[in-house]
């Protein structure tokens, strides 16, 4: 009737409520309509888990939530529901996430998307609940995707983007997204939670097709091949892993489209890049105190910038070859150990180092190893790092180029 109004078009946010990192994921994993969900809780990300549970209990979220007896049954259970079509969810943090490395690996072989949270968390002994990124990266070269975020937003925003990525035909291998323990996990920021309908626009439904466990749909997975096939299972992993990059850059865009213009770059986020001939590049909450120290020296007229990546994963190597190729001097912040490494440099260092090698006029590198076990980076320290950096630009040979960051006199 011409006197009828419209339908009204749904909005794209629902609501913006104080949310840790935690539970910005719990509700992510609601709005993603994930199936089965298994759990073993370790701090610092066991929050994740009492979220969905109350979700769950509440009527707001229709999942088989399971309780596991170990972290590695935990990521048994996901395995497997992944492998019969449903959408699944499993996370852990620091000796937690080692202790189950065995299924995870199986999960990467054997191309299944499980999504996971891993809430950073320094390795035992000596025990410590405080950030380090070596858990995660345990599984970097398994044929995990492997992103970290910054704030509660990003967090809640990549578990949508990464089922996106995970679950594409052309990818689907398993999904880890880590968060800097306490310094993301427990702090509170305001989180805008997007609308059910708008992320079903966005996230399409996961659909293993041909390759789904079904009585009807005979088929064979993980059989004992040995040097018969595992070349050939190895080379298509190799190829999914490669294919991502170009998934990633297409998940991004759709992101935008139907979220707003949230991501300008899908692998890395530059600050004050512009003109800059010394930044400073890390992984997840470090990017706080490094974009003020950048603000800060900006004001006095230090030509500084900050890089911080989110794709490990795979690694964005042309794009971040094309970014860092621009600048006179680079400070990578490893909050990592990778003791007796070339140079004995820190994990992050040695793959931007590698990244820049077929560069002709390559920029100087410095390597910071910084915060570990969850001690601070502060303000002050990054300024430090920035003046060490700007050093090195003018200095000649590698010695003393890996620097400890707040070490105890």
């Amino acid at each position: 009737m011409a006197n009828e109004r419209a339908p009204k078009a749904e909005a794209v946010w629902e609501r913006r409520d104080l949310l840790t990192g935690c539970q910005a994921v719990a509700e992510a994993v609601r709005l993603a309509d994930v199936d089965v969900i298994a759990a073993y809780p370790i701090r610092p990300y066991t929050e994740v888990m009492d979220a969905i549970s109350k979700l769950i209990a509440d009527g707001q979220l229709d999942a088989e939530y399971v309780i596991a007896d170990s972290e590695h049954s935990q990521f048994e259970i996901v395995k497997h529901a992944s492998s019969v079509n449903a959408r699944t969810f499993a996370g852990s943090s620091g000796t937690g996430w080692c202790y189950g490395l065995e299924a995870l690996v199986v999960t990467a072989t054997d191309r299944l998307p499980v999504l996971y949270l891993v809430g950073n968390r320094a390795l035992d002994d000596p025990g410590a609940f405080g950030v380090e990124h070596n858990d995660a990266m345990m599984v970097r070269d398994v044929g995990f995707l492997l992103c970290w975020v910054t704030t509660p937003q990003e967090a809640l925003e990549h578990v949508l983007i990464g089922y996106r990525v995970a679950e594409d035909k052309g990818v689907q291998m398993p999904m880890a997204i880590a968060m800097d323990g306490a310094f993301l996990t427990h702090s509170q920021h305001m989180v805008d939670i997007p609308s059910l309908g708008t992320v079903r626009r966005y996230l399409r439904r996961y659909d293993l097709s041909k390759r789904r466990m079904h009585p009807d749909n005979p088929i064979s997975i993980a059989p004992q091949v040995n040097e018969d096939w595992v070349m050939e299972l190895r080379r298509q992993n190799w190829e999914a892993a490669r294919s991502a990059r170009t998934v990633i850059k297409e998940a991004y865009r759709e992101f935008n489209g139907v979220f707003g213009d949230r991501y300008t770059n899908p692998f890395f986020t530059e600050f004050m890049t512009e003109d800059a001939e010394t930044i400073l590049i890390g992984l997840g909450t470090v990017a706080a105190p490094g974009r003020t120290a950048v603000t800060r020296l900006r004001a006095i007229g230090e030509k500084v910038g900050y890089v911080s990546m989110r794709w490990f994963r795979p690694f964005p190597t042309e794009e971040l070859r094309a970014c860092l190729g621009r600048f006179r001097s680079i400070g990578v912040i490893d909050r990592d150990f990778a003791h007796g490494s070339p140079d004995d440099g820190g994990i992050l260092m040695e793959e931007v180092r590698s990244t820049l090698y077929p560069l002709d006029n390559r920029p100087v590198v410095v390597d910071f190893i910084a915060g570990l076990g969850g001690r601070d980076i502060s303000i002050s320290d990054c300024m430090a790092m920035f003046r060490l950096t700007q050093q090195a630009a003018s200095q000649a040979g590698m010695d003393g180029f890996v620097k400890w960051i707040g070490l105890r006199e």
